[in-house]
């Protein structure tokens, strides 16, 4: 797809500069900044809902985690007979 991007001429001979360096053409570079950036965000994202999870359960148990489990294996049923 193409788009009309306003963008600076100090951006534009930077971006001409690196893709001369690179031997890529002006909108291989482009291309590659934006996947860049959408790659970046989307670790952004884990990231933060990673981050907003940790700890999640912080406080709401009043007990130690081993009789925790104990007291949880004690309901199963055990009889297979």
């Amino acid at each position: 797809m193409r788009t009309i991007v306003d963008i600076p001429d100090d951006k534009i001979d930077r971006l001409d500069a690196v893709a001369r360096a690179q031997g890529r053409s002006r909108a291989h570079v482009m291309r590659e900044a934006v996947d860049e950036y959408l790659s970046q965000r989307k670790q952004d994202e884990y990231l933060r809902v990673i981050d907003a999870a940790f700890g999640a359960w912080n406080g709401k148990f009043h007990e130690d985690a081993v009789d925790f489990q104990r007291r949880l294996r004690a309901e199963w049923d055990r009889d297979w007979d």
